[in-house]
């Protein structure tokens, strides 16, 4: 039998719901440790793809909140992780901190595949189901996303006491934004690793946290591929002679990631330097441009994104909280895509030297085949 469960923000709203995945702590038990039902809430507009996300490195220290009303009735498979324990590291496969939903499926699923809830269960994740999420997102779109926690309540009770709201609310407070956290130490390899080394072309991946998608891509594309931990020196990079480097996404604020900002700038100049997402960011910033917070980001499967060089427009894939500031670039670092709804900055290019990125999944490719020449536009300035 399900438990009653509650998603706390730190702006004291509280949306009560039931219990799914893994128990989540009693909110006397908050004070004890930090519990991965805690996080910066974020809503998600897929319809599908919910396994993707939740083990998509970039949502490490996010609860994420799917927009799409029914949510689990095509199950779970670890074939499907975007992320998975990596080499060299014991990690649980889902980076996401907590999941909630409006209506969790608890009907069969296909052979070989495991329901929604027992995944979250073995993954050590609370999940919440039975919410109003649209209302829910209405509020995360109009104040911000905010830290949240999921939270149980005592048997027999069906709402937290004043004592008890008070208490998660105080907890929430304590607990660190997501601008100014380094997460990347959460997420990627500890260990060099290569894969297709019969591959003619060489990229070197700086792994912030990097997607299984973008590795699929590059070797589909018969490119050969040295995965680096993302504490990678400009030294070992550039001893493995590579054609160009691609920095990966991840989570967290990349305007704290100085080591991996000053790599990208020694870099640059020296190899062709590419990135996606969190790399796109670094890039600018190794420029001398800047990042800023977003009021809710941009997490989906259909934002349309304008090429400002033919006018194209590109159905995309994205993840990310923070963006680069336009006006902050320096002269030669163009902006070469924005986003067709906000007008954010969706990809950039060096006038002069070899310098791509893109802030959206070029490997996701929801058009479906929408981006997919992105990757060559990156090997093509090898």
């Amino acid at each position: 039998m399900s438990e009653t469960a509650a998603l706390v923000l730190s702006n004291g709203e509280v949306f009560y719901g039931e219990s799914f995945g893994y128990a989540p702590l009693f909110p006397e038990e908050l004070a004890l440790e930090r519990p991965t039902g805690t996080g910066e809430v974020v809503f998600n507009t897929g319809m599908c793809g919910y396994h993707e996300i939740l083990t998509d490195p970039s949502y490490a220290g996010q609860i994420v909140v799917m927009t799409y009303p029914l949510i689990g009735n095509y199950g779970s498979d670890p074939v499907w992780n975007e992320g998975g324990p990596e080499k060299g590291v014991s990690r649980r496969a889902v980076k996401a901190t907590g999941f909630v939903v409006k209506r969790l499926y608890k009907g069969p699923v296909s052979p070989g595949r495991i329901p929604l809830h027992k995944f979250l269960e073995e993954q050590e994740v609370p999940g919440i189901s039975g919410i109003d999420t649209r209302r829910l997102t209405l509020h995360l779109r109009d104040r911000g996303t905010p830290t949240g926690v999921i939270v149980r309540i005592p048997k027999g009770k069906k709402e937290l006491s004043q004592s008890q709201l008070k208490n998660v609310v105080a907890f929430l407070k304590t607990f660190p934004p997501m601008e100014g956290r380094n997460l990347i130490g959460e997420v990627g390899t500890a260990k060099a690793t290569s894969v297709n080394r019969a591959g003619k072309k060489h990229i070197v991946l700086i792994d912030c946290g990097t997607k299984a998608g973008i590795v699929h891509q590059l070797v589909t594309l018969g490119v050969r591929v040295s995965i680096l931990p993302s504490g990678a020196s400009p030294g070992e990079v550039l001893n493995l002679k590579p054609d160009g480097v691609l920095f990966s996404n991840g989570p967290g604020d990349p305007a704290v990631l100085v080591p991996q900002i000053e790599l990208c700038s020694q870099l640059i100049k020296k190899v062709p330097v590419f990135g996606i997402c969190l790399g796109h960011q670094l890039i600018a910033l190794a420029m001398g441009g800047r990042t800023y917070k977003m009021p809710f980001g941009h997490h989906g499967v259909n934002h349309p994104v304008v090429d400002i060089r033919d006018g194209r427009v590109y159905v995309t894939s994205q993840n990310h909280g923070f963006a680069v500031d336009p006006l902050s670039l320096p002269e030669g670092l163009e902006v070469w895509m924005k986003n067709a709804n906000d007008g954010t900055v969706e990809g950039l290019y060096h006038k002069e030297l070899p310098v791509r990125c893109v802030q959206f999944h070029p490997e996701a490719h929801p058009g479906p085949l929408d981006t997919l020449w992105i990757f060559q536009e990156f090997i093509k300035h090898t």
